[in-house]
């Protein structure tokens, strides 16, 4: 297990920084990606560019706060590089270790294959009624699954993107998350029990997908409890980084023509 910080005094003058910028992870981050994801859904019924556009904010959006974060740690002298992951694994592999992988590829395969079924069947979905009029159905009532389906690279210039967001995923929200963030919360607590950090660590992690509705925040709550657990169990970011990215990274296994041309296009506006 990583050797996590004792108590606050630990991050000396970067202490009240470090309580910030860990608090906007549980509490603003919920609403910055709820906010930049409704965004998003509007602009992609009439912005070509809108995924792109969309892609690079993130960008900027996650490394600007994994920078912000690294440089309240520079200030934190007591709080080692161990102490927040960045070092290799300390005991690496084990039992934990191995069950973890070995159920992460499955999801990627049964949720790659998930996907896939539900980009055709979106596909087969008519785009106009008989009588030339739109299929009727709300505006921001999406199908289960839509929502990623429509955050999915069509082009080869989205995916290029798409491969450096994943690849940012995995090592800006490893950092954030289970590496600062969870330093914080034991120096704030003064110790505790690695159960309770995962758990502490699933919570944040799935409230700040919330945007996703309540499936995506258990999803994505139950995935960063794991991510914890490896983390605690390996003392290091490392193994939780490749992982994410991967986990990532399998919607590029969805191939673009098999993807909706449109999600909620411009057939939800014309009437004519």
């Amino acid at each position: 297990m990583t050797g996590l910080p004792a108590s606050l005094a630990d991050f000396g003058p970067a202490a009240l920084a470090a309580v910030v910028v860990a608090a906007y992870l549980v509490v603003g981050e919920p609403v910055a990606g709820h906010v930049l994801h409704r965004r998003f859904e509007g602009r992609l019924r009439t912005d070509d560019g809108a995924r792109r556009s969309f892609y690079r904010r993130l960008l900027v959006l996650e490394w600007g706060l994994a920078a912000l974060a690294f440089i309240v740690w520079l200030f934190a002298t007591d709080v080692s590089a161990g102490a927040v992951g960045l070092r290799w694994p300390q005991e690496w592999p084990g039992p934990f270790t191995a069950v973890v992988v070995v159920v992460v590829l499955l999801f990627v395969v049964a949720s790659t294959r998930q996907l896939r079924a539900g980009a055709l069947l979106e596909m087969a979905r008519p785009t106009r009624r008989p009588d030339g009029f739109p299929p009727a159905r709300a505006r921001h009532a999406e199908p289960p699954g839509q929502s990623t389906l429509a955050l999915l690279p069509r082009t080869e210039e989205e995916r290029r993107l798409f491969t450096v967001v994943g690849v940012t995923a995995g090592v800006c929200e490893e950092w954030l998350y289970r590496g600062f963030f969870l330093a914080v919360v034991t120096a704030v607590v003064g110790g505790a029990p690695s159960f309770v950090l995962v758990l502490v660590a699933a919570v944040a992690f799935g409230l700040a997908h919330a945007y996703q509705g309540r499936a995506g925040i258990i999803t994505t709550g139950v995935l960063g409890g794991v991510m914890a657990g490896l983390y605690l169990d390996t003392g290091s970011l490392l193994l939780p980084v490749l992982l994410h990215a991967l986990i990532d990274l399998r919607f590029l296994l969805v191939p673009a023509s098999a993807l909706p041309a449109s999600l909620g296009g411009p057939e939800e506006t014309s009437q004519t």
